[in-house]
Order: structure tokens, then sequence, then C-alpha cells
């Protein structure tokens, strides 16, 4: 279990996207490395293969190494389910000390996590609904499925603190930026409505490589884009994640979450 600091904050480093590949070994190592010092959990939000292999997944796990000590708080991504095999992903990542959220809750540091992997859709008045041939309603059935999980996990936390991990966005805002045509692919409004019944102090997604950073949700809550590929281009000259504080006991009226 990670330790606060004296300033009574959870130091969060969360990226996503990390696509690590058979030609990765050696080249995620200095990331992880930045993130260690930054951080007092490790947040992975997704895609963390290229294709998702066991192969590609035994190579994120030596990558981890300067990592090792801190706990490591993930999410699947659909990346991690293009070969059909996440589930000997997620074996992979758990044995190595990884806590892996499809549906699931977990408590680090005092601070709540619930994640899952999500799912597409669109937002606000355009989004799909379940109307019509068989493959479109069962489409969005696998949306609402995602954020029932959601549900699920963030009414299991009891923690004045909590956090949320996805890889697909449930907010329009952060993936504005994107080409019109893809946005409907790139998460769904019906991810939202958990998190606005069960409030957070921050979420964390990747997905949109070409979004914006940070949004809000309806209610408030500060949404971060972490997707590896937005991060560097945003930042070339600093390792690509971000660091967010949370604050261990947040006053009712106070911000949820502040940046460093």
């Amino acid at each position: 279990m990670a330790a606060a600091d004296h300033s009574g904050v959870l130091r969060l480093a969360a990226v996503g996207d990390i696509h690590c590949a058979r030609m990765s070994r050696g080249k995620l190592r200095p990331l992880f490395s930045a993130m260690n010092h930054d951080a007092d959990v490790i947040l992975l939000c997704g895609d963390l293969t290229d294709y998702g292999l066991p192969e590609e997944a035994q190579i994120l796990v030596g990558e981890l190494t300067p990592v090792v000590q801190k706990p490591i708080v993930a999410v699947l991504g659909n990346h991690d389910y293009e070969s059909g095999k996440q589930a000997e992903v997620r074996t992979i990542l758990t044995d190595a000390r990884m806590t892996v959220l499809d549906g699931d809750a977990c408590e680090v540091g005092g601070v709540g996590f619930a994640g899952c992997k999500g799912f597409a859709g669109g937002f606000a008045n355009h989004a799909l609904e379940p109307w019509g041939e068989p493959a479109i309603k069962q489409f969005v059935k696998e949306a609402m499925d995602e954020a029932l999980k959601l549900e699920s996990a963030l009414a299991r936390l009891s923690t004045p603190t909590r956090v949320a991990l996805l890889h697909y966005a449930p907010v329009r805002g952060t993936v504005d930026g994107e080409p019109e045509e893809v946005v409907p692919f790139l998460g769904s409004r019906r991810l939202e409505e958990p998190l606005n019944r069960f409030p957070v102090q921050a979420i964390f997604h990747g997905h949109a490589h070409f979004g914006k950073p940070e949004a809000k949700t309806d209610s408030g809550i500060p949404v971060y884009n972490v997707a590896l590929p937005l991060l560097a281009r945003l930042n070339p000259d600093q390792p690509p994640f971000r660091t967010v504080e949370i604050l261990l006991h947040p006053p009712p009226t106070s911000a949820p979450a502040t940046l460093r």
C-alpha cells in the first residue's frame, strides 16, 4: 500500500496507450523510471499491448521493473482484446502484482479505485440508441454493460476519496480535436452517468490520441486524457505521463484534484 506524503495527498502518475510491442523491449523503462520518481501510485489506462499478445504482456512486465515496488492499477484497452487473448494478458499482468480492474474496485493508500475498459457509442444527443438491427442493439448493449460494470465497482467503494480508470472516454470534451468521423468510437456518454451518481475526485482515460488533455463531467469532475501519443505531442520535452495529486480528505467545497 502506498503512503501519502506529509501534505495529505496521494500522487498519481497516469498514462495510457503504451502499445507495448515486440520491439518495445528496453524502450519503456525510461518512462516508468520517471513515473516512479514522480508518484506514489502508477495508473495505466488501457492499450497496454499492441496486439493483445501474451508475449507483449511479458515484455511489458519486464519494462515495468523501475516501478515494481509501487502499486500499479490498470485497465485493459481495445488493443488488448485484438487477439482474443485478453484473459491471458490480464493473468500475466496480475501475476506480476499489477491490479487490473474490469468492473472491480481496490483501495490504495486510502483512495478507492474503480475501473473498466469502457466502450464506444457517442456522446450527448448523438449517442447511438438500441434501435433497429440486432447488431446495433448488441453494440449499444456492450456500452451499457461496461457502464454497469463501472457503476457496480463505484458502488462497492466506501472510501471518501475515489478515482475512476477507463480506456474509453466518458465525456466529449477530451476527444475534441479528433476527426468527427471517429468521435463516436472513442467513448460513450453512458460511462459518465455512474460517475455523476457516485462522484469521484478524478477520472483518467486514454484512447483519444488527438483529443484534449482534460475536461470535466457535467457535475464538474475533472477528466484527464492520458493517451501517451497525445501527451508526447503536447509536451515533447517531458516524459509522456500526467501527475495528479489527490487530496486524501477533500473538503466538500474544495477542488477535487490538483496538477503538478
